[in-house]
C-alpha cells in the first residue's frame, strides 16, 4: 500500500492511497462469499458458490463496489496509523480508482481528506513545579452558608401594604398584542427585583397592593409570540414576605443535627475548608493544562470548531440562527479552548502512553448513565449503537493522562507542597467518576450524546 500525505491546512490533510492487489484481493474474495450467502445458483448449494461463477453471475461490478465498501474504511484506518495522523472528524472519501476486472491489473485508489490534530510540543513534566493559589475562607463565606440555610427555612406570610423589592407577589398577567390576547396566566408567584421573568414586571409591580393593577410595555420571552412587543397588564393578588427565623440555638437544633449555632458555624466553616480544597485541585488542573499549552500556538480544525459552536449554540438558543452576536461570540470563544484543551490532553495521554481498559470505559459510562438516572446498560448500549464508544474512549484517556500528568509534576501554594492525593490518587485512578476531570468529562460525552435517550428507547 502507496500513502501520499498532504497538508491542505495545518489541521487538515489529504491521504491518497494505493492499494497493491495482493491487499485488495482478500477484500475481493470476503465480497465473492457474502454475495454467495444471499444467492441461488442453480447446481450449487447457497454459500458455497465458487468465486469464479459469482464473478460471472453477478459481475465483478458488484463484487468490486462490495469489496472497496469494505477495504476503504479498513485500509483508511491502517494509513493513518502508519502515518501517525490523529483524525478529529469524520473523512470525506473519494474512490478514483477501481479493477474493472478480476484480470484488471488497475489498482485501487482512494483519496481521503480529514481534519486532523495538529503536532503538539509538550513540556518535560519532570522536575516541574507550579504555584496554585490558596483559596479564602472568611468569616463573610460562613456568613453566607448560614444565611442560605436560614432562608430555606423561611416562612412567607402576608401583609397589608405596596409590595416592595424581596416580596412575593401572587399575580395574573394578561399580554395582548393589537388588541388580541397573545398569552395569559393566573395564579402566579413571582419574586420582585428577581428579574427571572417579563423585562419591566419588576418595575409596574413596585409599589401596587393586593387588587390593583397596572399595564406596562415588554417584550415576550416564550411561545409563539416570542421576541414580539406586548401590552401587558399585570393584577396583584396577593404580596407577602419572607420572614426569616433567628439565627440562635433553636435554629440549630431545627435545621440540623448540632445543639448549638456555635457547633453548626463549626460545621459549615469544615464543610467550607472541604470544597475549598476541591476548587484548589481544580485550580491546579486548570494551571497545569495552561502550562502544557504554554507558549504553543495550537491550531483548532475549522470544521470541528463549527459543529462545537453549532452545538453550544443549541444548548444556549435552542436554534443557532437566533442567537446573538454575543452568545456566539462565546460559543466560538468556549469551544475554541475546548477543542484546545482536548486535543492537549490527547497528546499528553499519547505521550504518557495511558491505557485505556473495557472495564475503565464501562466504570465512566455507568457513572453517567447513573448521574443521569438511566439504565447503565441500556445507556451503554445505546453509546455502541449510536457510535460513539469512541468518544468515550477519549474522554476516559483524556482523564487517566490528565490525573497521570498531574501526579508527576509538584504543585505548591504559598510556598509549601500541596498535597493533591486525595484528588490524584491511585482511588482516583480506578474511580475516575470522582477524579478533579471526571465531572466535566461525564458532561462533554452527555452533550456529545443529544440523541441519547431516543436510541435508548429503541432498545
Amino acid at each position: 500500500m502507496k500513502i501520499s500525505v498532504r497538508n491542505l491546512e495545518p489541521t487538515k490533510v489529504k491521504l491518497t492511497v494505493t492499494v497493491d492487489q495482493e491487499e485488495f484481493d482478500p477484500y475481493l474474495d470476503d465480497a465473492r462469499k457474502e454475495i454467495a450467502k444471499q444467492v441461488n445458483v442453480p447446481g450449487f448449494r447457497k454459500g458455497h458458490v465458487p468465486g469464479k461463477i459469482i464473478d460471472q453471475r453477478i459481475g465483478f461490478a458488484s463484487v468490486a463496489g462490495e469489496a472497496v465498501n469494505a477495504a476503504v474504511p479498513d485500509l483508511y484506518s491502517k494509513a493513518l496509523e502508519e502515518k501517525k495522523i490523529r483524525p478529529m472528524a469524520q473523512p470525506e472519501f473519494d474512490v478514483q480508482e477501481v479493477p474493472a476486472s478480476a484480470k484488471d491489473e488497475t489498482k485501487l485508489k482512494f483519496v481521503a481528506t480529514v481534519e486532523r490534530r495538529p503536532d503538539i510540543e509538550l513540556p518535560e513534566l519532570e522536575g516541574l513545579e507550579l504555584e496554585v493559589a490558596k483559596p479564602e475562607i472568611t468569616d463573610e463565606d460562613i456568613d453566607k452558608r448560614l444565611e442560605a440555610l436560614r432562608q430555606r427555612f423561611g416562612t412567607l406570610v402576608g401583609v397589608d401594604r405596596p409590595a416592595a423589592k424581596g416580596d412575593y407577589a401572587n399575580i395574573d398577567l394578561e399580554a395582548t398584542i393589537d388588541g388580541e390576547v397573545a398569552d395569559s396566566q393566573e395564579g402566579v408567584s413571582y419574586e420582585l427585583g428577581s428579574n427571572t421573568m417579563l423585562d419591566g414586571l419588576d418595575e409596574a409591580l413596585d409599589g401596587l397592593s393586593a387588587g390593583e393593577e397596572t399595564t406596562f410595555e415588554g417584550t415576550l420571552e416564550a411561545g409563539d409570540h416570542e421576541g414580539e412587543k406586548a401590552q401587558v397588564k399585570v393584577k396583584v393578588n396577593s404580596v407577602k414576605t419572607e420572614e426569616l427565623p433567628e439565627l440562635d440555638d433553636d435554629f440549630a437544633q431545627d435545621a440540623s443535627e448540632f445543639d448549638t449555632l456555635d457547633e453548626l458555624k463549626a460545621d459549615i466553616r469544615k464543610t467550607s475548608e472541604k470544597d475549598a480544597e476541591g476548587r484548589q485541585a481544580t485550580e491546579a488542573r486548570d494551571v497545569f493544562i495552561a502550562k502544557l499549552e504554554e507558549g504553543t500556538e495550537i491550531p483548532v480544525p475549522k470544521g470541528v470548531k463549527a459543529q462545537t459552536v453549532e452545538e453550544h449554540l443549541k444548548g444556549v438558543s435552542g436554534d443557532p440562527e437566533k442567537a446573538t452576536d454575543e452568545q456566539k461570540k462565546e460559543a466560538e470563544e468556549s469551544a475554541e479552548k475546548e477543542l484546545r484543551d482536548q486535543m492537549v490532553l490527547d497528546a499528553l495521554a499519547e505521550k504518557l502512553e495511558v491505557q485505556v481498559s473495557q472495564a475503565d470505559v464501562t466504570n465512566f459510562l455507568a457513572s453517567i448513565a447513573q448521574q443521569y438516572g438511566m439504565d447503565p446498560s441500556e445507556f451503554i448500549n445505546a453509546i455502541v449503537n449510536n457510535g460513539q464508544l469512541g468518544s468515550a474512549v477519549q474522554e476516559v484517556g483524556r482523564s487517566k493522562g490528565l490525573l497521570a500528568g498531574m501526579r508527576a509534576v509538584t504543585f505548591t501554594s504559598e510556598g509549601e507542597t500541596l498535597d493533591l492525593s486525595a484528588f490524584l490518587g491511585e482511588e482516583a485512578q480506578e474511580e475516575e467518576s470522582e477524579s478533579v476531570e471526571a465531572a466535566s468529562a461525564a458532561a462533554a460525552v452527555a452533550d456529545e450524546l443529544s440523541n441519547i435517550d431516543a436510541a435508548a428507547d429503541s432498545e
